[in-house]
C-alpha cells in the first residue's frame, strides 16, 4: 500500500495547527472561594457561559461502557442539574439505554470554550419513575415528542426515505396527540461521585478543582495539577 512521504505537505495537519485556542480574554477562578458542593458552582458557571454567548451550553458528552466494557460516547442535552444529580433522557431501548442497564455508571463532559472552561462528572446512573419520564418528554417541544416517536433509536434504518416517512408520521401524531406516550422514553440521573471544574489559562496555569463525595455523603475538594 502506498504511503504519504514524511516530507509531503499535509493539508489537514496544517489546518489543524492553525486553529487558535481560547482566542479571548478568560475569566479568573479562585478555587478557595468555591462553594462546598459542586452543583451551585455548576449553576454559576452555566449562567456565566450563557452570558458569554456560549452556543448550546447545555450540550454535553455522555460516556458509557458496552457489554465488552469498551467505551462509547455521544452528545446530548442536559435536562436539569439539582441535588439529585445531572439529568438527561433517552430511550431505554437505545444503545445507551442497554449499556446503562448493564453497567449503570457514566461520565459527562461539558466544554464552554467561550470561557475556557470544562466540567467533568462521574457517577452511578439511576432511572427515574415512568411519571417523571413522561413529564420530561411532554415538557419539551412538539419536535422532541416527534423525535421520540420516530422509529427505534440506534436500530438500522433501510433508507433516508424510510426515515423521512416515519418522521413525517411521527410529527403528525405529535401534533394530533400531544399527550401520547412514548413508553421507552426514560429520564436518567447521574448521581455525581466526582465533579471536576477546569478553568483554562492563557499561560497554561490551568486551575483544576475536583469535588469527591465522601462515605458520609459530604464533599471534599482537591486542587489538581494541570
Amino acid at each position: 500500500m502506498a504511503t504519504m512521504s514524511d516530507h509531503t505537505p499535509r493539508p489537514f495537519l496544517g489546518l489543524l495547527h492553525a486553529q487558535r485556542v481560547w482566542d479571548t480574554e478568560l475569566p479568573s477562578f479562585d478555587p478557595e472561594a468555591a462553594p462546598p458542593a459542586p452543583v451551585p458552582l455548576f449553576h454559576a458557571w452555566f449562567a456565566e457561559a450563557v452570558a458569554a454567548g456560549q452556543p448550546e451550553p447545555h450540550a454535553m458528552w455522555l460516556a458509557t461502557a458496552d457489554a465488552e466494557g469498551l467505551p462509547d460516547v455521544r452528545t446530548l442535552l442536559l435536562h436539569d442539574a439539582d441535588g439529585r444529580g445531572f439529568h438527561f433522557a433517552s430511550h431505554a431501548t437505545s444503545a445507551k439505554g442497554h449499556q446503562l442497564a448493564a453497567h449503570p455508571h457514566a461520565a459527562l463532559g461539558f466544554y464552554w470554550p467561550a470561557q475556557g472552561r470544562q466540567v467533568r462528572v462521574r457517577g452511578p446512573v439511576v432511572r427515574c419513575t415512568p411519571a417523571e419520564s413522561h413529564a420530561d418528554l411532554h415538557a419539551r417541544s412538539t419536535g422532541a415528542l416527534a423525535a421520540a416517536l420516530t422509529g427505534a433509536q440506534s436500530e438500522v434504518v433501510e433508507s433516508t426515505a424510510a426515515l423521512h416517512r416515519a418522521a413525517d408520521a411521527a410529527w403528525d401524531r405529535a401534533r394530533a396527540e400531544p399527550d401520547t406516550e412514548a413508553p421507552t422514553w426514560t429520564r436518567y440521573v447521574v448521581e455525581p461521585a466526582e465533579v471536576e471544574f477546569f478553568q483554562g489559562d492563557a499561560r497554561r496555569r490551568h486551575i483544576r478543582l475536583r469535588y469527591r463525595r465522601t462515605a458520609d455523603g459530604d464533599w471534599t475538594r482537591e486542587l489538581l495539577w494541570p
